[in-house]
């Protein structure tokens, strides 16, 4: 695979830094009762033409099937002592910024988080 340079993104930076913690805060949290191999990775890389895509992945039990179309609803939480804003409130951010926040299940267990940030430059194709 050819390492490229990602271009710069655009973004209010104290925001991006509240999304990026929270999610990745929350994978923390998700995996802290295991005591298997506990894994996470914060990713960055090419999407569309003029998008860079962040993901932050987890090994921990990932989402049950009837949260998923709710884990962005504001108040709505899994945690004893959440308060149900975190995703909602990435979710606006990441809607201020021209993007979405969405959740694919990770393999072999755990979540995936991800969003796009428009690119300073449009990204080259690989050849």
């Amino acid at each position: 695979e050819q390492n490229r340079q990602l271009p710069a993104v655009t973004g209010n930076r104290v925001q991006l830094q509240q999304v990026l913690l929270n999610l990745i805060m929350n994978a923390v949290d998700a995996m802290a009762p295991k005591s298997e191999p506990r894994i996470l990775s914060v990713r960055s890389e090419p999407f569309e033409v003029n998008r860079v895509k962040v993901s932050v992945a987890d090994t921990g039990p990932g989402i049950a099937s009837p949260d998923v179309d709710r884990m962005f609803n504001p108040l709505f939480t899994t945690k004893s002592d959440g308060m149900g804003m975190g995703l909602s409130i990435c979710r606006a951010i990441m809607e201020a910024h021209d993007s979405r926040l969405w959740f694919t299940p990770n393999t072999p267990r755990g979540a995936v988080f991800h969003f796009t940030l428009q690119a300073t430059r449009p990204i080259p194709a690989i050849a």
